[in-house]
């Protein structure tokens, strides 16, 4: 019962933050990087795999992976199109974030084993780190 509240907490979250983000454009504040982000979170028992997954508007743009594995975002710079979506992948046993340094994609944390993924929808370099382990950053180059 505490693992179906948890996972429920987090689409909860990741719901949250699917709305959130395309709100954060309407403030005025020069947003233009579109905001399309997808959250996973998967929990496992011995006896069966639960998987929530929360999915913001449906694009048949490509996707390019990006693995977050020894605390190191691989590849750490990233070049793309404008309207592909990257997905980064923790394999490490400790939670990460996705953070873009000027606030305009945030994963909140990405427990091991899940996903983040968001869209970019126009032009410009997009740098990141992780909010937990600030060593840790990535670049997005989207041409």
């Amino acid at each position: 019962m505490k693992r179906k509240n948890l996972l429920m907490c987090l689409m909860l979250i990741a719901a949250l933050l699917i709305i959130a983000l395309p709100l954060a454009g309407c403030t005025g504040s020069g947003n233009t990087a579109g905001t399309t982000a997808s959250v996973t979170t998967v929990a496992s028992t011995t006896a069966s795999t639960t998987a929530a997954s929360t999915t913001a508007a449906s694009t048949t743009a490509a996707t390019t992976s990006v693995t977050i594995e020894s605390f190191l975002f691989n590849p750490a710079s990233l070049t793309i199109k404008a309207g592909e979506t990257v997905t980064w992948t923790n394999k490490d046993s400790v939670a990460h974030t996705i953070t873009e340094d000027k606030g305009i994609f945030d994963s909140g944390s990405v427990n091991s084993g899940a996903t983040y993924s968001f869209t970019f929808k126009t032009a410009g370099t997009f740098t990141y780190h992780c909010a937990i382990h600030p060593s840790m950053t990535g670049k997005i180059i989207v041409q």
